[in-house]
């Protein structure tokens, strides 16, 4: 059997935006992420001057490459932390909004 009889699988529209590799902008953000806390100043006049986005895009940037293997290749530990925080405050909003938080 040829190559040609059996080509390979094209992925499929969901599967190329998790299994991307990183753009340098996305390592930029995953770099920032890790040392934001150096810049002088709030995180979000940071986030304006390195990026000239606003936070709450950077936030949206930020969501989407954490959640992608590449992102978790190229430092476990960040992402991990920034899914763990991303957790506490979803279970956060969804107490509040059953009425249940402290």
């Amino acid at each position: 059997m040829s190559d040609t009889d059996n080509p390979a699988p094209q992925p499929s529209p969901t599967s190329s935006s998790t299994s991307r590799s990183l753009t340098e902008r996305d390592i930029a953000i995953l770099e920032f992420e890790n040392r934001w806390w150096q810049h002088t100043g709030q995180k979000e006049e940071a986030i304006r001057d390195a990026f000239q986005l606003s936070p709450t895009r950077y936030y949206q940037l930020l969501g989407a490459v954490i959640d992608t293997p590449a992102a978790l290749r190229h430092d476990p530990m960040l992402v991990k932390r920034l899914h763990r925080l991303r957790d506490a405050r979803q279970a956060t909003r969804r107490a509040r909004a059953r009425g249940t938080a402290d």
